[in-house]
């Protein structure tokens, strides 16, 4: 038996580009749980507070995206960014927003993670 430790995931809003995603296992949940929990169990309390808080919150919802994507995205196949080829932090820092948000759910989906 041959285990592919990643998965192709291909672009519904950037054709042509594909992400590679690496599948969850016993651990990378663990390493992945670390890295997320603190910043949930923040998301979650500001979330059922005043305005203010709820903004907090959306700003803590973001990092955790950006978490996912620098986290499980192992490689961008067919973007390049400024001349030069996708990377997961220049897909995050200034690739197309709707491409990040995609792969950031792949990631998720991948984990079995809700929104």
């Amino acid at each position: 038996m041959n285990y592919e430790s990643a998965v192709e995931h291909y672009s519904k809003t950037v054709p042509g580009v594909s992400l590679i995603i690496g599948k969850i296992s016993f651990g990378r949940r663990l390493e992945l749980a670390r890295e997320v929990r603190e910043l949930a169990v923040r998301h979650e309390f500001l979330a059922a507070g005043s305005s203010a808080e709820k903004m907090e919150a959306a700003l803590i919802a973001a990092e955790i995206e950006k978490l996912y994507v620098r986290w499980g995205v192992k490689e961008v196949r067919g973007l390049d960014i400024d001349g030069e080829p996708a990377t997961p932090d220049s897909l995050t820092a200034k690739g197309p927003e709707a491409l990040f948000r995609e792969a950031a759910q792949a990631v998720a989906s991948e984990c079995g993670l809700s929104d």
